[in-house]
C-alpha cells in the first residue's frame, strides 16, 4: 500500500503558482526573509489564494507541513 505521496519545496513552489526551480526558491528566500515576530502566513508577499492555501494545509496537518515548516524556518532569520 502506498503512504502520503513526499513532497518537497520544488512542488510547493509550482501549487502556489510561483517559479519552482531551485534558483528561483533560494531567491524568493533571500528577498522575503520574514521578521522573528511575523507569521509566515500572514507575510504581505503572499496573495489570498496563496495564504488560504498556506493556513489550510497548516490546519489540517496535511500533507504538505512539513515542506512549509520547512518554507517558514527558511524565510526566518536565524535566532
Amino acid at each position: 500500500m502506498l503512504g502520503e505521496p513526499e513532497y518537497n519545496l520544488n512542488e510547493l513552489f509550482a501549487q502556489l503558482g510561483l517559479e519552482s526551480s531551485d534558483e528561483a526558491i533560494d531567491k524568493f528566500i533571500d528577498e522575503h526573509k520574514l521578521s522573528k515576530e511575523e507569521s509566515l502566513t500572514d507575510a504581505s508577499f503572499w496573495t489570498d489564494s496563496q495564504r488560504a492555501f498556506l493556513k489550510e494545509e497548516w490546519k489540517l496537518d496535511a500533507a504538505w507541513v512539513e515542506v512549509i515548516d520547512e518554507l517558514n524556518v527558511r524565510l526566518h532569520p536565524s535566532a
